[in-house]
């Protein structure tokens, strides 16, 4: 139930901020087909934190002190460190620290989107003593061998917004299928409103192993099944927006109708080309970092799929202390955190 709140308060906080713009409209809300459930049971503490961030490897270590009973080292491993999105994340488990006390936090991740780097990140926190590891998982399957170390090791594995096929104590995220179908809905609302009906639309992907970002694809391209649309191949940014320039270069060469972001860097990188080019095309997108939302202001991005991530990090963080106290029994569950959708008329 506390998960539950915490996600329609994030929710309400967002709305309340963007009518505080001026806004005349609110963003439309998607919510999950069935309520939130978490067994987040843990309450405020009075527990010191304080924080030192590493600005050479972008690691923020965490520790707290507080009256628990026991200490516990808990990992953040995200897909890297770049995006303001796994921050986001970062903070929300931020807040759980504050609140239970007594853990020794630590954010990292690879520089770049690669299943090696990423497993050399989970071995070096078994290493240094992690009970447990909130993951967003490069890939699928890319980096199970080093999860089984890991569990293996006694440490608990709790999934926030992208899982790996490896067993955990839950997983916390977006229903990536739904929310892409979402954003497809959105794009086909919006070209018809432009009295387009057909044309072809370029789909941005960050590699073709990035399970969440697929699956995003996938519910997108679910969306235009019964329409006259094309949709192009997808084209994988593999670390470099360039990539992603080129392709919308192209794209607009070909007059292409619209582009999909499947993330918060093929997002920016289309609407900073579009911008770039003063070209006219109707832009879907993910995640509301402030690049992404400036370019909603401006009309450049129609719409961006806002996630709930700090609900992520906040509930992951929660739960994998509920599972190393044995209050948490539960395996391999899921919660769908939802997302918002978010258009200039909103802001």
């Amino acid at each position: 139930m506390r998960a539950k709140k915490t996600l329609l308060l994030s929710v309400l906080s967002t709305i309340l901020v963007l009518v505080g713009c001026g806004a005349d409209t609110t963003p439309e809300i998607i919510m999950p087909e069935q309520p939130m459930v978490s067994a987040v049971t843990s309450q405020p503490s009075t527990a010191a934190l304080t924080q030192s961030v590493n600005t050479d490897t972008g690691t923020a270590s965490i520790q707290t002190t507080s009256t628990t009973a026991n200490s516990y080292t808990v990992y953040l491993i995200t897909m890297d460190l770049a995006d303001s999105y796994w921050k986001s994340i970062d903070d929300g488990c931020l807040a759980a620290v504050g609140e239970i006390g007594n853990i020794t936090y630590k954010w990292t991740g690879p520089d770049a989107h690669d299943d090696a780097l990423q497993s050399a990140c989970i071995d070096d926190a078994v290493a240094n003593g992690a009970n447990a590891i909130l993951l967003a998982a490069n890939s699928k399957d890319g980096v199970n061998a080093s999860l089984e170390k890991a569990a293996d090791a006694g440490c608990k594995i709790v999934y926030v917004d992208s899982a790996a096929s490896y067993d955990c104590v839950t997983a916390l995220s977006t229903d990536n299928t739904i929310a892409g179908k979402t954003a497809g809905e959105t794009m086909i609302k919006a070209l018809q409103e432009k009295g387009i009906t057909s044309g072809t639309i370029g789909v941005m992907g960050v590699t073709a192993d990035t399970a969440s970002c697929v699956a995003r694809e996938n519910g997108f391209r679910q969306a235009f099944e019964e329409t006259d649309f094309t949709l192009a191949d997808t084209v994988f940014m593999l670390d470099d927006t360039g990539n992603i320039t080129n392709a919308v270069n192209d794209g607009l060469s070909q007059n292409y109708v619209g582009f999909f972001g499947t993330n918060e860097g093929t997002t920016v990188a289309i609407g900073n080309t579009i911008k770039d080019t003063s070209a006219e095309s109707t832009v879907v997108g993910f995640d509301t970092s402030d690049a992404v939302l400036s370019l909603v202001a401006d009309g450049i991005i129609y719409a961006t799929m806002q996630q709930n991530p700090q609900v992520m990090g906040h509930d992951g963080m929660s739960i994998a202390i509920q599972a190393l106290e044995g209050t948490y029994t539960d395996t391999n569950t899921t919660t769908d955190t939802g997302v918002t959708v978010i258009t200039k008329d909103a802001m």
